[in-house]
């Protein structure tokens, strides 16, 4: 599809309706989709818990990227591209590991952890190691949380330390660890796995273990006085009350989007699990449990559940164009030891159940919008935030998003 196609389908696009097939199937978009968004976007790529030491590292894969995610021997976090500067071999083969140095093992050039080329071996003499190391994309930290962008030059990031790390410090997720984390593959296009997260029309129907105890699947239950009392209770519990929405085209940047959000747990929950009750110790200065939980957003892909004893981490990766990724993590207390502080089955299982459920009838929606049949319909006023991504999705592929 060339891009005066693409321009035709944008501009035959109804407001508050789904997209039309060519958006879900064909190859031209779906690269449209990596160069305009993923490439330029801020991305969740783990948690610093998951590299405690010196020499400890991980890959980020992204289509046809991959990123050494490593931490120095001075503490620093850094992103380096898995490309040795020799002849382009991948360097960490595995998904990961330790290492004093990152050695290529196709013909030995040897890297530091901070990226810079320390020896290659029989190249002629006068050859400068210092503009040969790994090549680095940028990598950012918020709370904890490594995010990482391949752009040149990035939307900042400041502004998502600076809001939203203000609200999310109460949790200490600098200090908390990874308790789980599990990738979801799916046969779906990314944008449909993005686009079920960002409503709750579908959750009554398709998962009532969430719904019995949240209120956003009810939208007579999450304002009014239940709302309100939410709001007055988390300051006495460590919690503000304050909220951001700084989301797709009203980001300050692009790729940089950040939310922050609290909304009430029903019939007598307190957290996010099958019965209602806490499965962890308390995050951080969290002092009670105060009825309700938070969402938070970073980038547009990497959404969030922060309840008081736990966070969720969702991030949406997309494989092909007809496969996809959810690559969820489960965040507690640092100082929580499995099988005394907490249970990770008892843990893991509402968002497990969840995500399975999701994982379902998302390829469902993709086999029919594979139809020749299928003709996008209307939204429903439960999808005003699916149609904020959509509207700043259209706008990014044709290349005017801020």
């Amino acid at each position: 599809m060339t891009q005066t196609d693409i321009d035709r389908l944008l501009d035959g696009q109804k407001h508050m309706h789904g997209l039309a097939q060519a958006f879900y199937r064909d190859p031209g978009v779906y690269a449209r989709d990596i160069e305009h968004i993923y490439l330029n976007a801020w991305l969740y790529a783990g948690h610093q818990s998951e590299i405690p030491q010196p020499g400890d590292w991980f890959l980020y894969e992204l289509e046809r990227e991959s990123v050494i995610i490593v931490r120095d021997n001075e503490g620093a976090i850094n992103a380096l591209v898995n490309v040795c500067r020799h002849r382009g071999s991948r360097v960490c083969l595995q998904s990961k590991g330790r290492s004093k140095r990152l050695a290529c093992r196709y013909h030995g050039w040897v890297y530091d952890l901070d990226g810079a080329l320390i020896a290659a071996r029989q190249m002629e003499e006068g050859f400068d190691l210092s503009k040969h190391g790994l090549k680095r994309i940028h990598c950012e930290l918020l709370q904890g949380m490594i995010f990482i962008n391949f752009s040149s030059e990035p939307a900042s990031f400041e502004p998502i330390q600076d809001q939203l790390g203000s609200c999310l410090a109460p949790y200490h997720l600098d200090t908390a660890k990874v308790a789980h984390r599990q990738d979801y593959p799916m046969q779906a296009n990314w944008k449909l796995a993005v686009e079920n997260y960002t409503e709750c029309y579908h959750c009554t129907p398709a998962h009532p273990e969430y719904s019995r105890g949240h209120s956003l699947a009810h939208p007579d239950m999450e304002s009014g006085e239940a709302y309100q009392a939410l709001l007055a209770a988390a300051p006495a519990c460590g919690l503000g009350d304050r909220e951001i929405n700084r989301i797709y085209l009203d980001a300050e940047g692009f790729g940089a989007d950040y939310a922050y959000e609290h909304y009430p747990l029903i019939r007598g929950h307190v957290t996010g699990s099958e019965d209602g009750k806490p499965v962890a110790p308390l995050l951080g200065d969290i002092a009670d449990y105060f009825g309700g939980c938070t969402d938070f957003q970073v980038g547009p892909v990497t959404f969030a559940l922060a309840y008081c004893d736990h966070v969720v981490i969702y991030a949406f990766r997309p494989l092909g164009p007809d496969t996809s990724t959810c690559d969820i993590t489960w965040l507690v207390c640092g100082d929580a030891v499995e099988g005394e502080d907490y249970d990770k089955e008892r843990l893991t299982w509402l968002w497990d159940v969840t995500t399975h459920a999701d994982k379902r009838i998302i390829e469902n929606n993709a086999a029919g919008v594979n139809s020749r049949y299928y003709t996008p319909g209307p939204y429903s006023k439960m999808e005003d935030y699916t149609w904020k991504f959509i509207d700043w999705y259209l706008s990014a592929i044709r290349g005017v998003a801020g």
